[in-house]
């Protein structure tokens, strides 16, 4: 708080002596981010104030007063300029103007949280930072779970004239990482001297404040000390972060809860044995940490299991005191999951439990009738379209207050103490569409699935298999993803999701970032997919699957309100908490849009070839011959 304004402060320190509080510039706000509702971006560029320490500070520092507001710092051997997470990221960032006035080392104190592949992202807005303008620039990012749906994944780095020089980790258990390199600051100074634009534009710019400080980062004896050498960035593939961030996200839920482990409803399809495989993944992390001599992780295990010398012996162990799994079976559920279920319980060690909601479904329908003396029937028995769907409803409601039960007293009944989390397991993409009972079994305490797509999610399972030695899960990605809420046919699946649903998951991947991430509504993804599909549907077809989007995602929108905490993972998630801020009640005939995409379809057909159409500016064109 500085002149009765809050702002958001990198506070500068050496030998305990505050050198300057510097400010943040540039504030997020969009996304996930809300900085602007509690703090004030610094816009005074190059000035600063007094700040009056608060006493109890003034009586460890021995100082009255300290810079506070936009400057750098001057040692004897070079220049430290400071940026803030959010001001690298911006169209004119500090960096620049810093650099052009002399500065050779930039700091970064960033919190960027994990999403898929955004480590491109950030390796690219350094190393191009010190391309243009060259220097030293260090960032240091923030590790862990922040108590909510995010994840910030560390992933520290050192560049140097557009080269990276040393590469922090970019998922891990350890609370702090120390990154070094030796650099030589007069390659900085030669780099600089050779861009000659570069030094025009340093003769007009305005200087920042200097805060001198009687310190040296080099010495004489530095001579003899090897330089590192530049090193190529390794990135982990989109597979590789899931098995390493959800599971990170989870470790961190877990322990700091002071629940005893996690409870899972295992339904033998992909999502739930994703969900499954992440504290799979997440057990194998732990028991590095300890093998590596984590005297914190290993504290924390034995806090959870309330065991104090217990230490892991393997990953599989450890799931089977962590990970409580339960298949929970119905009139309609087939032979293949179940077995499916079982076997990747079995090799991952989870505690598995089988059972049936027949009872507790013919209880809830025996109420209804008591009551209404009408008994409703699935389609197939002759039932109509509502009958069809509450019936499903039930069974998938059924499914959540068992599994809230047996995550209270599941440990109770085995002498256990605590209780478990419950794990959800429903994907971004069918979060998007609605494809899910509202107050289902994807209803839980948090989902590490929640924002990763079908896709990713089929790419991870396939990693595990390979990488865990799971043979279980090949049998997982070869069966087609239903929910088995409807009756079976001769024994075998009569119900998809995508025939459910009237739309494929690779669909619906497209429809999440057209809407979310390029901003377009019913018609404007029209005009969109109209070229991106060209090949492959008719004007009508992309016409009718655009409105059985948006029709479904208007209807079922209501179910984002209150969808399970998810790990944010992708840049279209639907989330309604604070990162995808819509309405939950909208007009589902969107009369003027389908009216114009109607138009512009009748407009398509009467042109002789597909090629005869372009997009432009969201507005379709004919091309004469």
């Amino acid at each position: 708080m500085h002149r009765n304004v809050r702002y958001n402060c990198r506070v500068i320190f050496l030998n305990r002596k505050i050198l300057l509080i510097r400010p943040k510039m540039a504030l997020a706000n969009e996304g996930n981010y809300r900085e602007l509702r509690w703090f004030t971006p610094w816009s005074r560029s190059r000035q600063t104030e007094e700040y009056f320490l608060p006493r109890m500070i003034q009586d460890l520092t021995k100082q009255e007063t300290v810079p506070f507001g936009d400057a750098v710092l001057s040692t004897r051997d070079t220049c430290i300029g400071s940026e803030v997470c959010e001001e690298l990221w911006t169209p004119h960032s500090p960096h620049v103007d810093m650099g052009l006035d002399g500065v050779e080392i930039f700091t970064n104190a960033s919190g960027s949280h994990h999403v898929l592949r955004k480590a491109h992202a950030r390796v690219d807005l350094v190393t191009m930072a010190t391309t243009k303008n060259g220097g030293i620039y260090l960032l240091a990012n923030q590790k862990g779970c922040d108590g909510d749906r995010l994840y910030y994944d560390g992933c520290a780095l050192i560049a140097m004239n557009g080269s990276i020089f040393a590469q922090g980790s970019q998922f891990s258990l350890d609370d702090v990482e120390v990154l070094t390199a030796t650099l030589d600051l007069e390659d900085v100074r030669s780099y600089r001297a050779e861009i000659s634009s570069r030094n025009l534009a340093a003769s007009r710019v305005s200087p920042y404040p200097r805060v001198k400080v009687d310190f040296a980062l080099s010495s004489r004896e530095d001579l003899l000390e090897p330089l590192s050498e530049p090193i190529e960035w390794k990135y982990h593939s989109p597979a590789e972060e899931i098995s390493l961030g959800p599971a990170c996200w989870l470790w961190d839920f877990l322990r700091r809860s002071q629940q005893a482990g996690f409870f899972l409803s295992l339904s033998g399809g992909v999502d739930s044995a994703a969900t499954a495989c992440l504290v799979y993944s997440m057990c194998h992390q732990v028991c590095e940490a300890v093998k590596h001599g984590n005297q914190e992780v290993l504290a924390d295990i034995r806090s959870i299991v309330h065991q104090t010398g217990y230490t892991p012996r393997d990953p599989r162990e450890l799931c089977g005191r962590l990970l409580t799994t339960c298949y929970m079976a119905s009139e309609n559920s087939s032979r293949g999951t179940c077995d499916r279920a079982r076997e990747l319980a079995q090799q991952i060690g989870s505690h598995h439990i089988g059972l049936s909601i027949d009872p507790a479904v013919k209880a809830v329908m025996g109420i209804f009738s008591l009551v209404t003396g009408r008994s409703p029937a699935f389609a197939v028995h002759g039932g109509s379209s509502r009958e069809n769907l509450a019936l499903q409803n039930v069974q998938a409601r059924v499914r959540m207050v068992v599994a809230y039960l047996f995550a209270q007293l599941s440990l109770w009944s085995r002498g256990a103490p605590g209780g478990l989390l419950v794990l959800g397991s429903a994907n971004v993409d069918e979060s998007l569409l609605g494809y899910l009972t509202k107050y289902d079994c994807s209803s839980a305490d948090i989902n590490p699935i929640g924002g990763i797509s079908k896709t990713d999610l089929r790419a991870f399972v396939q990693l595990c298999r390979e990488r865990f030695q799971l043979p279980a899960l090949q049998s997982i990605l070869e069966a087609p993803a239903t929910a088995e809420l409807e009756p079976l046919a001769d024994g075998q699946v009569s119900q998809t999701d995508e025939e459910d649903m009237g739309v494929t998951y690779s669909e619906l991947s497209v429809y999440g970032r057209l809407r979310k991430v390029a901003k377009t509504g019913p018609y404007s993804m029209f005009c969109r997919l109209l070229v991106l599909w060209k090949d492959t549907c008719s004007p009508r077809q992309v016409a009718d699957k655009v409105k059985r989007f948006f029709s479904k995602y208007s209807a079922n929108r209501h179910k984002m309100t209150t969808l399970t905490p998810a790990y944010h993972a992708e840049s279209y998630s639907p989330d309604d908490n604070r990162f995808d801020l819509r309405p939950f009640l909208y007009n589902t005939r969107w009369p003027w849009q389908f009216r114009c995409i109607e138009n512009q379809v009748k407009w398509a057909d009467a042109a002789f070839l597909p090629a005869k159409y372009l997009s432009r500016k969201h507005q379709l064109i004919s091309i004469e011959d």
